[in-house]
């Protein structure tokens, strides 16, 4: 899929305009206290922006190019990567690691395990993977909680939006919590 960047970021902005919160995710993000976040499937960076706004040392993979020019322009002190999350290597670990605005659900069918594989491999002792994704569109919360697994992590919560609604099997959206082992 191509992406046009500033479109998409467009309508973001557009949102912000009309005073509609637009950084739930970095809301949520927020409430782990982290130092360091990897926004993977960062888009135009609209999430890792806010948050780096906020203190925290950001850095942002997305495959897409116009995503990550998009990233680049208006995010100069942010180090954005143009990658895969699923192959990519940083070289470093993160305290978080969010997958915000249906990261899953773009990435070729088959290879969401390695995409959830290659976020936690740069989550360090203890962190956390956050990411949220519409359900009923091919991927489902039972797929992911076994490719989670796999990947060595650990399911802590869950909801059904970013502010913390309760989640319910109903849902139409989840935003799942899971941990990495203390090693």
């Amino acid at each position: 899929m191509d992406w046009d960047g500033e479109g998409y970021q467009a309508r973001f902005d557009a949102l912000a305009a009309k005073g509609i919160a637009v950084h739930g995710e970095a809301d949520l993000v927020m409430t782990f206290g982290p130092g360091s976040v990897l926004d993977a499937g960062c888009g135009t960076g609209r999430v890792g922006a806010e948050l780096h706004r906020r203190g925290v040392d950001v850095v942002g993979v997305d495959a897409d190019p116009s995503m990550i020019e998009t990233a680049r322009a208006r995010h100069p002190a942010i180090t954005w990567h143009l990658g895969d999350v699923a192959s990519v290597d940083l070289g470093r670990r993160f305290d978080v690691v969010v997958m915000a605005g249906n990261v899953p659900l773009f990435t070729p069918a088959g290879t969401q395990a390695a995409l959830i594989a290659g976020c936690a491999r740069h989550l360090g002792d203890g962190a956390t993977l956050i990411a949220g994704f519409q359900l009923g569109r091919g991927y489902e919360l039972d797929r992911y909680d076994i490719d989670a697994a796999a990947a060595g992590l650990e399911l802590v919560d869950r909801w059904a939006t970013w502010d913390r609604e309760p989640f319910s099997d109903e849902a139409a959206y989840a935003v799942s919590v899971h941990r990495a082992a203390v090693v």
